[in-house]
């Protein structure tokens, strides 16, 4: 899965803008999510799900036409992306994230400035302080090209800050990324020497778990009779 933010003040148009770019990645195909971060609780106060919420960790609700699940505690993007069966995730707000390629929605003041951290591939709205950062400044209502630009730069990074790409953290891969000066195959944590995928889903694995992984499935198996050196694998139903 790649993944996108939009970001912006409050009544910037964010979620006007992710609507739009929503349809317009599912029309050209694609399987979309969007994932809203709010300062608030979720309001579902006299509600029999409120009631349910109360009495367990998690929480699923089930209509004839949607489903949702609620967990008991806030989840980051890394978290939460892997539960989520799509190509493209849309993620509105989550300011503070640096692990995936930003829009930002500008309201034309100066706070419009604390928004661009490195990773923004482009802006929409009013000018602003956008001439300063040197981020294209697209047209809000053009969704055709702003998809463009999600379809050739969106990425996400598992924010394990493993060390593997020479970077501290992945903040530091991610600004490279956005930059065009390296891609996502320079996450070492994404395509580990040992691959365990879970329904289907490959796991980000650090080096040194990885190495831990390997070390242990080696080390059970080396005294089975007839092991021989080799690719190994192994199913788990």
């Amino acid at each position: 899965m790649r993944a996108v933010g939009i970001v912006g003040h409050k009544d910037s148009g964010k979620t006007t803008l992710i609507q739009a770019l929503g349809r317009e990645l599912v029309d050209r195909g694609h399987r979309v999510v969007t994932v809203k971060h709010s300062s608030h609780a979720i309001d579902l106060q006299g509600k029999d799900t409120a009631k349910l919420r109360r009495s367990a960790d998690q929480v699923a609700f089930v209509s004839p036409l949607e489903t949702m699940i609620l967990w008991k505690r806030a989840m980051k993007p890394e978290e939460l992306l892997p539960y989520l069966d799509a190509d493209i995730a849309l993620l509105e707000g989550f300011k503070a994230e640096q692990t995936f390629p930003k829009i930002v929605c500008l309201k034309g003041e100066p706070e419009d400035r604390q928004l661009f951290d490195g990773l923004a591939i482009c802006a929409v709205g009013p000018a602003g302080q956008v001439q300063q950062t040197g981020v294209p400044l697209l047209d809000r209502d053009d969704a055709a090209r702003i998809a463009d630009l999600v379809e050739q730069r969106a990425f996400w990074l598992p924010n394990l800050n493993c060390g593997g790409c020479g970077h501290e953290s992945c903040y530091g891969l991610a600004l490279e990324i956005v930059a065009g000066s390296r891609t996502i195959e320079d996450c070492v944590s994404l395509h580990p020497t040992t691959q365990v995928s879970v329904n289907g889903r490959p796991l980000p694995l650090n080096p040194f778990i990885s190495r831990l992984v390997r070390g242990a499935i080696v080390g059970m198996l080396s005294p089975l009779k007839g092991f021989s050196q080799g690719e190994i694998h192994i199913h788990i139903g």
